[in-house]
């Protein structure tokens, strides 16, 4: 069942959450239909997004599947023009999809791996900003747009040398476009999530001991919820309440990174 209006902030608005098929852009998605917005769930495979719009359609929100290759400007700009032919217009774009292991170390990268992780992390954020920018600008101070970073874009972890500094030119674009777009009204905020996946999942049933390190080192004691821990915040960001937020990255980690 659907909640009344009044309980749903982001009733009337339209959002794109790319890499929605699973884990943390799954969340996402939930969390903002549950808010009130029409949902796309950009995948670049349709088996996986389609049972997200289905599981949210089943609660009583709005949701579809738009198949979205973010390394590919075309696959973008096609999602968003289907987005807006189908909901009217554009208020929210998150991009959070992702793809490939993080952990490697120096001595095995080579120009694959950086091109990889740069087309979907650095290059998807561009061309999601490019794509979305004249619907947000028409959304004016509704205009929100969110990009999926990591803690390890910010403090430049262990074994990731390329995956931290390509999620952490997510965060200078992300402040660059906050200062560009504000005459619009539009906030361009991040989240660094720490998130029970189902890729870490499959980690701690491989590894026990990693659970009991990361739940060891986060005071809140657990690893977070994709829909009701980083959903709620991505919610919160594109709603009224945080309009006059921007330019930030939101760490969102039970406090296992309190050093942030």
């Amino acid at each position: 069942m659907t909640e009344p209006l009044a309980s749903r902030p982001l009733a009337g608005r339209t959002a794109i959450v790319t890499g929605a098929g699973q884990g943390v852009g799954e969340g996402i998605a939930k969390a903002l239909a549950a808010g009130g917005a029409n949902v796309v769930i950009a995948a670049r495979r349709a088996a996986t997004g389609d049972p997200v719009a289905d599981a949210i359609r089943a609660r009583g929100d709005v949701a579809e599947c738009i198949v979205t290759d973010v390394t590919d400007e075309e696959s973008v700009n096609a999602c968003v023009a289907a987005t807006i032919a189908s909901f009217g217009g554009l208020d929210i774009m998150v991009h959070n999809a992702f793809r490939g292991s993080p952990n490697h170390r120096l001595e095995d990268v080579d120009l694959a791996l950086w091109s990889n992780y740069s087309r979907t992390a650095v290059w998807g954020s561009y061309f999601c900003a490019r794509a979305a920018f004249p619907y947000l600008r028409a959304a004016g101070p509704r205009g929100r747009l969110v990009l999926v970073t990591s803690p390890s874009g910010v403090e430049g972890s262990v074994n990731m040398p390329v995956y931290s500094p390509v999620k952490a030119a997510q965060r200078a674009m992300a402040k660059s476009l906050a200062r560009e777009w504000g005459e619009y009204g539009i906030t361009v905020n991040c989240i660094a999530p720490v998130a029970e996946t189902p890729a870490v999942v499959g980690a701690f049933e491989r590894n026990p001991v990693l659970k009991e390190r990361l739940t060891a080192r986060t005071p809140l004691g657990r690893v977070g919820d994709p829909e009701r821990d980083i959903g709620a915040v991505v919610a919160f960001l594109a709603s009224d309440a945080a309009g006059y937020v921007t330019g930030q990255t939101i760490v969102c980690d039970g406090g296992s990174f309190t050093g942030l």
